[in-house]
């Protein structure tokens, strides 16, 4: 217990000098630019604590249950035990296929982690608001999450497989590219923020620590060159799956007003 107080101390310190810079740049430009009180001082001061203790308890639990689960889940689902039943049915050379529970996992965990992921909640919220309900809270969360969720499960593939990273982020791309011609207009700035935000508090320590994990365990696979760029497929796909999902609601809708 003791050692829980020293990290959670430790952490909280690092914490107010994180936020501090943030914390003064703010507070200078009311003061000294604008030259006017900060509204509801003690209101502002304290969400500023919240802030402060959220991210320290927050921090305490990445590193106590996030990442070790992530690399465990890992280690467990790539063992050959668990994979070919016994060490006596291990091949010589591995298959990709050998891991379908790890993309079977890495797809449920990107699907799990972007639906609670509060950033992305926070911007389907306001996509509501400013587009007088015609953009869906769900839809668009949905949408994201089966684009994260792809994206990850891919780039375990890439992980597994060992081909280079570039062809899938360049693929990916050109593709983001063709849709946005044909996307309607109103969802194509969102669909891009929506691959940024979704990689946030939740989703990364996860996603990063079961990369890291995968890349340690697979044969010939260096944890450096190999398990970092899962990040990329999660911030990539959504793009491509909101504009998807887009495109799906305009037709659907051409077609239901060329039946009336």
């Amino acid at each position: 217990m003791n050692d829980f107080f020293l990290q959670l101390l430790s952490i909280t310190i690092d914490t107010v000098f994180d936020v501090l810079p943030i914390v003064i740049i703010i507070f200078a430009f009311q003061f000294l630019v604008i030259r006017q009180p900060v509204p509801h001082m003690k209101q502002v001061l304290l969400g500023f604590l919240y802030v402060l203790l959220g991210l320290s308890f927050f921090l305490v639990g990445l590193k106590q249950a996030l990442f070790p689960i992530g690399g465990l889940m890992a280690k467990q689902l790539t063992d050959p035990i668990f994979i070919y039943g016994s060490l006596e049915n291990v091949p010589q050379f591995f298959h990709w296929s050998d891991y379908k529970w790890v993309y079977i996992f890495a797809a449920s965990i990107g699907f799990s982690t972007t639906i609670a992921e509060p950033s992305l909640l926070a911007v389907a919220l306001k996509a509501h608001e400013v587009s007088a309900g015609t953009i869906s809270v769900w839809g668009l969360r949905v949408a994201v999450a089966l684009g994260v969720a792809f994206g990850i499960a891919l780039g375990t593939y890439r992980i597994v497989s060992g081909t280079p990273l570039y062809y899938y982020i360049i693929g990916g791309y050109v593709i983001v590219i063709i849709q946005t011609f044909f996307a309607p207009k109103m969802i194509i700035a969102l669909a891009y923020d929506s691959g940024g935000v979704t990689t946030s508090t939740v989703t990364v320590p996860l996603v990063t620590a079961l990369g890291l994990g995968l890349a340690n365990t697979v044969p010939g696979r260096s944890a450096l060159l190999d398990g970092f760029g899962l990040i990329a497929f999660a911030s990539l796909f959504p793009i491509i799956s909101v504009m998807a999902y887009a495109q799906l609601s305009q037709s659907r809708w051409l077609q239901n007003i060329k039946k009336e």
